[in-house]
């Protein structure tokens, strides 16, 4: 039977105005979901953390705990699956089913390592297991183990199945897989709009159409918080429990090979305030400013001035806005730049080494553009032309050897931030690097291994889409990478970020895709440039101006179209 409040404890929220496909539900008294899953007419949450199994409303967040007197049993729990009338889920190395009328846990098998999630369907129990790297499949009815698949990503993982197909999102890989769930074959994968999810289900749209493929999000953020107890310091950093269920947008295009996820409309602009250092007038002053490019998961929709007109140029098929002034005084105070609005996307290409075994050649052109030293990479040094012939080895596939490149690097470097890039060769040997230092080494190998590479940057927008229609400001500038496959084009792969963990294994999330949170511009171009006649060899952009970097998130994009 189907669980049912009362009427009169459960009021139907209207639906006028309201996109279930882009609300965000969010239960009652929670603390980290583990375990999501759809009767038909309610998501079903379990917290870990109390030990609740709740029965939850998409339409307006009602939250009923089902096992009040279970409460006990289920702690620690996680994932979470139903079928027919009975609830599965997972405790330390075992998984339980109960019935949906008493919600008495009964053991049903034992892994020797931590369970993660389960997923039901019909005759067959998958349960996944970070530790074991697989997913394992089970007998329903004798509890024999039928057959394993390997694990898509290297966190931990949950699962939910759809008629023929297995979905598994990772909370470390920041991802939902598609796979066969018969074979384990992956079909494609997309990224989240958001960190940690948690768990995933598929659930009826109260609007109809289209299944909403709802997934719970968990992790800890940092707030600051009133000490009324302390005179000195009333203000301290402190962290809380955040949760949440959110749809994912899926659309996958088999014939351009990527999958996009949820996208935001947003505003962005990059503006200079010239606040001289030294004083320096400049006679004939020309500073180009790159704008954003328009991409596979980036619309451009409009550009427009800031403080002073530009004209826009176009540099190797990149758009540049051109300021000119024909003469800036010593102590003169401007404010010039751009503000743009964008459309972004997660992205995630889906190529695999094998697709690549049969490539053309890489044309002169890219050859003598891509494969060159033009930027200070070392590739003349000893240390570096040995560094590029140990990371790959005796590989000879493309894809293959781009990923033991960033392997390579990711386990001789380490992250930190630097006032100044040094060449490769010397951060290199150093060990530690900042993502300018990441994505020179990066090239440097990738170029003397034959691998066209061009820098992409050059901010990130704050990463929470929820913080919607309040200026935002990056802390930092980025810069990441593209690879050039001949007979497909430029594909991305990020500089340092991917590096999470000492040694790895590292995920891939970002190897061939982007969050929706980065902003593309300056495809192997400079970013920003001055030209002026009496310009000194020493002054920098940075002796002469502040830059001032907003992002506004306006509203989270409908779905680019319906889940395949």
């Amino acid at each position: 039977m189907l669980l049912e409040s009362a009427p009169s404890a459960q009021p139907a929220s209207p639906d006028t105005g309201v996109d279930y496909r882009r609300r965000t539900v969010r239960p009652f008294a929670v603390y980290i979901l583990s375990g999501l899953a759809s009767d038909g007419e309610h998501l079903l949450a379990l917290d870990t953390v109390r030990g609740y199994l709740m029965r939850v409303n998409c339409r307006n967040d009602d939250t009923t705990i089902l096992n009040s007197l279970q409460v006990e049993e289920f702690l620690d729990g996680s994932g979470l699956a139903v079928w027919q009338q009975q609830v599965w889920f997972a405790r330390d190395n075992d998984v339980y089913w109960c019935s949906l009328s008493d919600f008495t846990p009964h053991h049903f098998v034992s892994l020797p390592y931590p369970v993660n999630g389960v997923a039901v369907w019909q005759s067959a129990v998958y349960v996944s297991c970070q530790k074991l790297g697989y997913i394992l499949v089970f007998d329903r009815n004798s509890g024999r183990e039928i057959t394993r698949f390997s694990a898509p990503g290297v966190g931990i993982e949950r699962l939910t199945i759809r008629n023929e197909e297995l979905w598994i999102c990772d909370d470390i890989e920041r991802s939902v897989y598609c796979m066969d769930r018969a074979t384990g074959e992956l079909h494609f994968s997309v990224l989240t709009p958001y960190a940690n999810p948690s768990d995933l289900t598929f659930h009826p749209n109260p609007q109809g159409g289209e299944d909403i493929l709802y997934v719970a999000y968990a992790e800890e953020e940092y707030y600051i918080r009133d000490n009324p107890n302390d005179e000195e310091n009333p203000k301290e950093l402190t962290t809380r429990d955040r949760t949440f269920i959110h749809p994912l947008h899926v659309h996958y295009d088999a014939a351009k090979r990527y999958a996009l996820s949820n996208g935001y409309l947003v505003e962005m602009s990059y503006v200079e305030e010239i606040s001289p250092l030294e004083e320096v007038p400049l006679t004939d002053l020309e500073w180009r400013i790159a704008l954003p490019a328009t991409t596979d998961r980036q619309t451009v929709l409009r550009v427009e001035p800031v403080g002073i007109p530009f004209t826009e140029e176009e540099q190797q098929g990149q758009r540049v806005a051109v300021f000119r002034f024909n003469r800036l005084q010593a102590c003169e105070g401007q404010v010039f730049g751009w503000k743009a609005l964008l459309e972004v996307r997660g992205i995630k290409y889906q190529l695999t080494p094998r697709d690549v075994e049969n490539l053309p050649p890489l044309s002169s052109e890219f050859q003598q553009r891509y494969l060159i030293d033009d930027d200070d990479l070392a590739m003349d040094t000893p240390a570096i032309r040995r560094a590029a012939q140990e990371a790959i080895g005796t590989e000879t596939n493309l894809l293959r050897k781009i990923l033991k490149i960033r392997n390579y690097v990711y386990d001789r470097l380490s992250y930190s931030i630097k006032p100044h890039i040094d060449t490769p060769d010397v951060a290199l040997d150093r060990g530690t690097g900042s993502c300018g230092e990441y994505v020179g080494i990066l090239l440097a190998l990738a170029r003397l291994n034959g691998i066209a590479c061009r820098t992409v940057g050059r901010y990130k927008c704050p990463p929470d889409p929820d913080q919607r229609q309040v200026p935002l400001q990056p802390d930092f500038n980025h810069v990441w990478l593209e690879f050039y496959l001949p007979g497909f084009g430029w594909l991305p792969m990020e500089s340092n970020v991917d590096d999470v963990q000492e040694g790895g294994p590292y995920p891939t999330r970002f190897f061939m895709g982007l969050p929706w949170f980065h902003a593309e511009i300056a495809k192997g171009i400079p970013f920003e440039k001055i030209a002026a006649s009496d310009l000194p060899e020493e002054i920098s952009i940075g002796d002469l101006a502040l830059n001032h970097i907003r992002f506004t998130i306006l509203q989270e994009l409908p779905p680019p179209s319906p889940t395949p």
